[in-house]
C-alpha cells in the first residue's frame, strides 16, 4: 500500500501516521506484531500505538529484540531487561547484543519464563522514573518466584537506557558492569 517502508536501520516509517514503525517478532525472527512510536511532539495522540492482541502476539508473552539477542544471553548468562525500544536498539548498535525491551511498563510472568530458557539471571535497567522503579519492585517478586539471579542498574544521569548511553558511554558501561544487588535498590527507593 505504500503506507510502511522500511528504513536502512531495519524498521518501518509509517508515512500515514507519521510513525516509526518496529517489528514484533517471536524468538524465532518471524514477525507477529508492530509496534509504533509517534514522530510528532504536538500531536496529542498516543505515543505508542500497538498492534492488539491476536492469535499470535500476545503482549504478556513478547520481548522486544530477543530474537536477535538470544544467542547472546546465553553466552553472557545475563539478561539486560530495558522499556523501550529504543533502550534495546541503542545498546544493540553499540555491540551490547545481550539487551531485550518488554512490551508495556511491566515485567510478567510469562517473559520471564520465555527468559528462562536462555539464562538464570537478569539485570532489570528501567526507566528512571515511578513507573520504572514500580515495575523493577514487581519484576524482583516474579523473578526470584522463578529462581532468577537478579540485579538492577539505574542510571541517575539520564530517563532512560537510551538517553543514557547517548550522554555517557564509558559511565553506561561501567554502570551495567556493577549490578545493584535487589535488596539495595529496594532499600535505595524507600
Amino acid at each position: 500500500t505504500g503506507l510502511l517502508v522500511k528504513s536502512d536501520r531495519g524498521d518501518y516509517y509509517d508515512r500515514f501516521r507519521g510513525r516509526l514503525m518496529f517489528p514484533i517478532k517471536d524468538p524465532r525472527g518471524h514477525i507477529i506484531g508492530f509496534s509504533g512510536r509517534s514522530l510528532d511532539s504536538t500531536n496529542p495522540s498516543a505515543k505508542y500505538i500497538n498492534t492488539p492482541e491476536t492469535l499470535l502476539y500476545h503482549k504478556r508473552e513478547t520481548l522486544f529484540g530477543l530474537d536477535v539477542a538470544k544467542e547472546e544471553i546465553k553466552k553472557e548468562k545475563n539478561v539486560f531487561i530495558v522499556e523501550g525500544e529504543f533502550d534495546m536498539i541503542a545498546p544493540y548498535q553499540e555491540g551490547y547484543g545481550n539487551f531485550v525491551a518488554i512490551k508495556g511498563s511491566a515485567l510478567t510472568k510469562e517473559q520471564l519464563m520465555l527468559l528462562k530458557r536462555y539464562t538464570d539471571k537478569i539485570t532489570l535497567a528501567l526507566d528512571a522514573d515511578t513507573a520504572g522503579e514500580e515495575a523493577i519492585q514487581r519484576g524482583i517478586q516474579d523473578a526470584e518466584q522463578l529462581d532468577f539471579e537478579v540485579g538492577v542498574v539505574t542510571f541517575d544521569y539520564a530517563k532512560d537506557p537510551d538517553e543514557a548511553l547517548r550522554k555517557d558511554e564509558k559511565l553506561f558501561k561501567k554502570i551495567l558492569k556493577k549490578p545493584i544487588p535487589v535488596y539495595d535498590f529496594l532499600v535505595q527507593v524507600l
